[in-house]
């Protein structure tokens, strides 16, 4: 049997990256594929997904969805985990969440709503072929209104957040190698997948993040040398980055996350929520429902009655106890 493990996906796909950082981490084997370029209808049926990445594993199997991977290959190599055990462990996953299912909304903008990064993007997915990238920029508003950035204020408080991101990671990066101190967790998995796919590729946003060195630095470098040692600062404190996201978590992915649990316990299509003092329309999604319970499921099965009354006492005090206690 192989021992590679294989990543089908797109070299400007957020999740795609974020796979490939934590396998880099994971310290194993692998290689990525173009989805598009190998057989696409087996690896959909197989997967249960058009979505990507799939990964398929050395045992042949193929499987999507970052996160539960991440959860796999956790159990796989424990000394190179990704989501630690415990308590803080529930805190590397909900900063998680906010880059999976939050920011995942600017990275969109920012490749569709500036014509020269969708042109660069599309063409660069449709292989150079005009006729194919068209179609794909045609995609890119529909998927900036399903996400809420279409008005002109949702873009530039999506921007100014990005800014704040930025800035916050610039400064802990002065302090730590990656996010939450020494050793790298799935926070900076997504954050390296943001970078390498979007906001350190595509023309515009690139023009942002260039004026952050230690970020730029960070993103070209940081999945290249870990030995597999350091630690994490422990809970519930953890760094100022992520003191910083959880604060931002409670402006803006609460209300976003609670208003789509409600539209999907009531097999709504859409809904409105207030972010940034304006009533955005999204559409109501399944899967950020399930990312979240996902969380939720974790803090009733996975810890001690000690670990679960710290992490429902931490999320109460940074008020986001309405999201993940059910």
């Amino acid at each position: 049997m192989s021992s590679k493990y294989i990543i089908y996906g797109g070299e400007l796909s957020y999740f795609t990256r974020k796979l490939e950082a934590a396998l880099y981490f994971y310290d194993v084997d692998f290689e990525t594929r173009s989805k598009n370029k190998e057989n696409p209808a087996e690896i959909e049926s197989r997967s249960g997904t058009h979505q990507v990445p799939v990964l398929q594993t050395p045992e042949n199997w193929m499987i999507g969805d970052t996160t539960p991977l991440m959860h796999l290959m956790d159990s796989r190599i424990p000394e190179r985990r990704m989501f630690p055990e415990g308590p803080i462990g529930i805190l590397v996953h909900t900063l998680e969440e906010y880059f999976d299912e939050w920011i995942a909304r600017t990275m969109v903008h920012y490749r569709w709503h500036y014509p020269e990064s969708a042109e660069f993007a599309s063409l660069k997915m449709a292989d150079g072929i005009p006729e194919i990238a068209a179609r794909v920029r045609a995609w890119g508003p529909r998927a900036c209104r399903a996400t809420g950035t279409e008005s002109e204020t949702q873009r530039k408080a999506a921007e100014d957040e990005y800014l704040r991101i930025l800035n916050a990671m610039e400064k802990q990066l002065a302090e730590t190698t990656y996010m939450l101190g020494d050793r790298p967790t799935a926070v900076d998995c997504i954050l390296l997948g943001g970078l390498l796919a979007h906001t350190n590729m595509d023309p515009d946003p690139k023009k942002v993040t260039a004026k952050f060195s230690r970020v730029v630095n960070w993103a070209e470098t940081a999945t290249s040398g870990w030995s597999g040692n350091g630690s994490i600062l422990p809970f519930p404190d953890s760094t100022p980055f992520a003191q910083f996201v959880l604060a931002e978590m409670a402006l803006t992915y609460q209300p976003y996350i609670l208003s789509n649990k409600a539209a999907q316990e009531a097999g709504a299509k859409a809904f409105h929520t207030e972010i940034y003092g304006e009533d955005v329309s999204y559409l109501s999604r399944p899967y950020p429902e399930r990312s979240r319970q996902m969380i939720v499921n974790k803090i009733q099965n996975n810890l001690t009655s000690d670990e679960r009354g710290r992490v429902q006492a931490w999320l109460h005090s940074v008020d986001l106890d309405k999201c993940f206690i059910d």
